[in-house]
């Protein structure tokens, strides 16, 4: 049934994080090495009980021989953290010649959890599984499952649980039921997809999430053509055996394919499953969408993903932005004219409007748009308030909502729980910041943005050892990205280590001499290197060239806030400032 993963629990005050054996208060926290947080937590599992030596060495090193030594030291370095006298002890008492009692009070945490009662009609579709006999099929049996999320989604009385969330799931064997606890649903479908040729069985059953027991199932084969008729019966048996009633006309399909061409459509199903993941991904997702449109030219869905993609390679360093923007300008465009009805179109539209060109009023009348076709669209909403909401406007309790409801509909997103994370660090919510931030890389520790999330959270909350730490586990994973370095410099500058923050910087700048790279993240480390007519070179070079991330120097968050009172003394930096708008 997989890895068990331990929750964030409370010892009093105190906020433990197991899976970044982090322990915090106040806004301020300790790492603890891992072994210590194993005996921490089986201390907690059992709050009033003596556990024996023997019992706490046998459950954190088994199978190895320790001395009573490596206990007392993990026993010892848990109550320096919590500030704990062994003679009046609040949190672990010794008892004589027998062990360890945890006295102290354990809860689960409050963050302002998200999740809510179970709603009457939910559902979480699974990743079908592909038994086909060509692994490239795995692509087609995702793009399946996704198609059937999306009709379902506009069923209005049925609560669906969105992709990523699902996706989590791949390739794992979890019981039904535990898939309805952890989602928060009643019902659960999974099934297979085989194809061969041209041919096609596919096979679903609908599963009471509470018990187990099978509600419906179905074989189907067909031919591939028949591919989205599948998906729609597939949709319907759904809404007819939870007894909903379908809100649209009856010859109205729930599934809207956008293309006849299926190789086309295999190619988009890749492309979106590919950008899902960034980094590197992105330009993998870019080749099938063009290849998509080259057999489809008013494929809709696939000039929103080109035009995604081009914002986001972009965004993240990866293509300058000369190039990418009248690309993603076109394909935007493109998208629109081909489907006005999308959400992913307007989505498109409304992202890089804001990145590139800086429109906050496209960008907002665009999201809102998007939001308006579908309410369920995460991507959307997760943009809409981190980029447009917070850094743009200063909105911090409207993007706070939206990031909440992201992280309702889609709640083992690392995205969406990263962006609530990045947002209550921005509030001054620390716990709650490192909560959702902890859980990011708990989710997807390979990928960029929640490991730069939890680094930048210690930041805000003036963590500096913990965020230069996170940066160490950051940049071997990223491939050293310049947005974790020129954090890193940030932090060490004010850490007080001047010389370590312009070694950061000096790196930086050995790299530009031989690659692009973003003259925002080059500014916010020059700032920090004490360099500041470089960083203003480069601010200047940023605004020139429509560098999107040089929203960095947005007052609405405390990175900028901070880069720019160490330059408003420079009229030229003034004279930017109003240029960019963030005057």
């Amino acid at each position: 049934m997989g890895e068990v993963v331990i929750s964030d629990f409370q010892v009093g005050r105190w906020l433990v994080k197991p899976s970044l054996n982090v322990i915090s208060r106040n806004g301020t926290a300790a790492r603890v090495e891992p072994k210590v947080m194993e005996v921490l937590v089986c201390l907690a599992k059992h709050p009033g009980e003596t556990l024996s030596k023997e019992t706490l060495l046998q459950a954190v090193w088994p199978d190895t021989f320790v001395s009573e030594d490596a206990l007392k030291h993990s026993i010892s370095e848990l109550r320096r953290v919590f500030d704990d006298d062994p003679r009046e002890p609040r949190v672990i008492q010794t008892i004589a010649k027998r062990g360890y009692r945890f006295i102290a009070a354990v809860s689960r945490e409050a963050t302002g959890q998200t999740t809510s009662a179970v709603t009457r009609d939910s559902i979480a579709v699974l990743p079908f599984i592909n038994i086909s006999p060509d692994a490239e099929n795995e692509f087609f049996a995702d793009g399946m499952t996704e198609e059937i999320i999306n009709a379902l989604a506009q069923i209005k009385q049925l609560h669906v649980v969105a992709r990523s969330s699902v996706f989590s799931f791949k390739g794992k064997h979890i019981d039904p039921r535990i898939v309805g606890e952890q989602l928060n649903v009643r019902t659960v479908l999974e099934g297979s997809v085989r194809r061969i040729d041209n041919r096609l069985r596919i096979t679903a059953q609908l599963i009471n999430a509470a018990n187990g027991f099978h509600l419906w199932s179905e074989c189907y084969d067909r031919d591939l053509k028949d591919i989205f008729q599948i998906q729609d019966d597939i949709a319907r048996a759904i809404a007819t055996r939870l007894t909903i009633a379908l809100d649209m006309r009856p010859q109205q399909p729930l599934v809207k394919p956008g293309t006849d061409n299926l190789e086309a459509y295999s190619l988009y199903v890749k492309g979106r499953a590919l950008l899902y993941r960034r980094g590197a991904k992105i330009g993998l997702a870019l080749e099938c969408f063009n290849q998509a449109v080259a057999l489809d030219s008013e494929y809709a869905l696939a000039w929103a993903g080109i035009a995604d993609a081009y914002t986001l390679l972009a965004f993240y360093g990866f293509l300058h932005p000369e190039t990418s923007r009248p690309k993603w300008l076109e394909a935007a465009r493109r998208a629109i004219a081909a489907d006005s009805f999308l959400a992913e179109s307007h989505t498109a539209l409304a992202f890089g409007s804001l990145m590139f060109d800086c429109d906050r009023a496209q960008a907002e009348r665009e999201f809102l748009h998007a939001l308006d076709l579908n309410p369920f669209y995460v991507q959307a909403r997760d943009w809409y308030s981190c980029f447009y909401l917070q850094v743009a406007m200063g909105r911090l309790a409207e993007a706070v909502t939206h990031a909440i409801s992201a992280v309702q509909a889609d709640p083992l997103s690392a995205y969406a729980n990263g962006i609530l994370g990045l947002l209550y660090g921005t509030a001054g919510k620390y716990s709650q910041a490192l909560h959702y931030a902890g859980r990011a890389v708990e989710l997807d520790g390979e990928s960029l943005l929640p490991r730069w999330v939890l680094q930048i959270v210690f930041y805000f909350s003036g963590c500096f050892a913990e965020s230069v730490a996170a940066a160490e586990a950051t940049l071997p994973v990223s491939g050293r990205h310049s947005w974790s370095m020129a954090l890193l410099a940030v932090t060490l500058d004010e850490w007080g280590k001047k010389r370590e923050a312009d070694a950061v910087y000096r790196e930086l700048l050995a790299r530009a001499n031989r690659e692009y790279v973003q003259p925002a993240t080059l500014a916010v480390c020059a700032g920090a290197a004490g360099q500041p007519e470089e960083a203003i070179d480069y601010a200047w070079q940023a605004m020139a060239i429509r560098d999107p991330f040089r929203i960095a120097f947005s007052t609405h968050w405390p990175l900028g806030a901070r880069f720019r009172a160490r330059l408003h003394g420079y009229p030229r930096f003034r004279e930017l400032l109003s240029e960019m708008g963030f005057d």
